[in-house]
């Protein structure tokens, strides 16, 4: 984990602007583990927004409610929301029809207690998010937290 801690602290520090480091950080995010999808959003008070994605097709919701989905259920929560088979729970809206289990990560702000951004890793198996991925995930949310503020 150094060599990516080491190149996300890189890339946060880089003088690239805000939306070009969410790319380059959800590359390396998917490039670390594999993931099929990778997604970084922002959290408004009554939004939650896409801000950068891996591949070249956006989201297919690319803002949503606060209040909806699994990326509304993590905010909510302030703690992981992680579906190993979206087809069994009713919060999951189809976006990727390739998509079998999607892990929602939220991205506390400075004070730790609001949300500001969430992870969203999406897989194309199910039961795809193993103990280890978690715990890269919940580092991720922390490493990744200046990109809001």
């Amino acid at each position: 984990m150094t060599t990516f801690n080491s190149a996300v602290a890189e890339v946060l520090g880089s003088a690239y602007g805000r939306a070009e480091r969410a790319k380059l950080l959800v590359d390396l995010i998917r490039a670390a583990r594999g993931f099929h999808w990778v997604g970084l959003y922002d959290v408004s008070a009554t939004h939650i927004s896409a801000l950068a994605w891996t591949g070249d097709r956006s989201p297919v919701f690319p803002v949503v409610p606060i209040d909806q989905g699994l990326n509304g259920a993590a905010v909510a929560s302030g703690e992981p929301v992680i579906v190993q088979d979206v087809s069994q729970d009713s919060r999951y809206p189809t976006t990727l029809f390739a998509t079998r289990a999607e892990a929602i990560f939220p991205v506390l702000g400075q004070d730790g207690n609001k949300v500001v951004g969430t992870i969203d890793i999406e897989s194309d198996c199910v039961d795809a998010f193993t103990p280890d991925d978690v715990a890269f995930l919940s580092e991720c949310a922390v490493l990744m937290r200046p990109l809001w503020g």
